[in-house]
């Protein structure tokens, strides 16, 4: 899985799973420029890769804006040469159920989660046809499989990605431009402790919530940036259109 000579943006780069995405990629060989809204972030995951002899670039960016989203591509290819891996991994999240999801919160997580997807690989495809071809990498999630009554919007602007990537993926599969969807289950990051954060007892909420895991445990963002540095490499040159998904086990059972 040699990422060598390849460039890539990662958006998210700023914690979790996007940063260490970016770490993975930099560890394999790509140069790659880390973007997220939080500049001073992102700017410490570009100093750790930097420090470890990776070559990064520093991107504070909104993609929830088509300025964002042009602007993190035009200053990859700009300093790197060109584009061949993007993946969009940026979200955002409202724990309520669907009759308490305010309509600005509802608006606020289709700018990023869904809106700037789409506006990210518009802006990213261009620059992987110019290099013969390249990788798209979503971050969906098994909330756009399943349903969960707390995360509503989330889920269904995830199960939109999933549609998304099939869409991209026949579409540009002709130019060897591949796209292909992640679908983690609960990850260790600030975004999954926020849930167990809301809950009466965070400490007993996350127990049972890891004990029907087969695996017991939660997914690392490690767990989920080899599966992408997978997906980014030629050794998955034959898949597209595709979910991975990694979750222990949790949709393996039925109760």
């Amino acid at each position: 899985m040699n990422l060598a000579g390849k460039s890539a943006i990662v958006t998210g780069a700023g914690s979790g799973i996007g940063e260490s995405v970016a770490v993975r990629f930099a560890e394999k060989g790509a140069s790659v420029a880390c973007v997220d809204v939080d500049g001073d972030a992102v700017a410490s995951t570009a100093r750790m890769i930097e420090k470890t002899g990776g070559t990064a670039l520093a991107v504070r960016a909104d993609v929830a804006t088509d300025d964002g989203n042009r602007s993190m591509v035009d200053q990859t290819v700009t300093n790197f040469g060109g584009l061949d891996i993007i993946h969009l991994n940026a979200a955002v999240q409202f724990l309520a159920l669907l009759e308490n999801t305010p309509e600005t919160e509802w608006d606020r997580m289709h700018a990023t989660n869904m809106r700037g997807v789409y506006l990210g690989i518009r802006h990213a495809l261009p620059h992987l046809r110019q290099r013969g071809g390249g990788s798209i990498i979503v971050t969906a999630s098994v909330l756009g499989i399943v349903g969960d009554p707390d995360l509503p919007a989330y889920g269904a602007m995830k199960g939109g990605l999933r549609a998304l990537v099939r869409a991209v993926a026949t579409a540009h599969g002709p130019e060897n431009i591949r796209c292909n969807a992640i679908c983690p289950g609960d990850v260790d990051t600030p975004m999954g402790a926020e849930f167990f954060d809301h809950q009466p007892n965070p400490a007993a909420a996350r127990k049972e919530v890891t004990d029907r895991y087969p695996l017991r445990r939660f997914a690392t963002p490690r767990d989920i940036a080899n599966v992408a540095v997978f997906l980014a490499s030629d050794d998955a040159s034959y898949l597209t259109g595709i979910d991975v998904v990694v979750d222990g086990g949790l949709l393996a059972r039925v109760y």
